[in-house]
């Protein structure tokens, strides 16, 4: 069995930072190539009560603007995203640049310099902070991609299963990595 070695320090926040970024990847992917007519539709037996998969994709930004505000709160923040009135384009942009900005706050948390500003993470009102850093990252990926998981169950759900190409492409980490702009990973 081959060992591994561990990455030094730098190049672990590198490829935290460049996962972030990946993760935008992947949230766009499935946008794209979303059926217009699922974006609106009524999760199955939920008679009005359940999110649609606007209202997820709305909550993923708007819980990043949270997190923003309650954390770095120096950064530029997008405006909100309505859940109920939002388009596809209008949250494919918001992502955009929400997502942006959660990479500045991820690259100052993740930075040891003199510099840095965000110290501490804080996930909502109510919770404590938790030190800024990997763990930080570490929940911020994980909500993302349990709302990715939600949005393909609901479209396969309603009858609008996604392609290939994105239902399995948040998994192709490589051409995702590329497609950022990034050499091929994972180191």
């Amino acid at each position: 069995m081959q060992r591994l070695r561990d990455p030094n320090p730098a190049d672990v926040r590198t490829v935290l930072l460049e996962t972030w970024a990946v993760n935008d990847a992947m949230n766009q992917l499935l946008l794209s190539h979303l059926d217009p007519q699922a974006w609106r539709a009524e999760p199955p037996g939920a008679k009005g009560q359940g999110r649609t998969i606007a209202a997820i994709f709305a909550h993923l930004h708007n819980v990043r603007l949270k997190w923003l505000r309650l954390t770095a709160s120096h950064l530029k923040r997008p405006a909100r995203l309505d859940p109920y009135r939002c388009t596809m384009k209008q949250a494919a942009a918001g992502l955009r640049k929400s997502g942006a900005a959660c990479l500045k706050m991820l690259t100052d948390a993740l930075s040891s310099g003199p510099q840095r500003r965000v110290t501490k993470f804080v996930r909502d009102g109510y919770a404590h902070p938790w030190p800024a850093g990997a763990t930080m990252f570490a929940y911020m990926f994980s909500h993302e991609a349990h709302h990715r998981g939600q949005i393909l169950m609901l479209a396969h759900q309603l009858g609008y299963r996604l392609p290939v190409e994105a239902a399995a492409g948040i998994w192709w980490w490589e051409k995702l990595w590329k497609q950022v702009g990034l050499a091929t990973r994972p180191r």
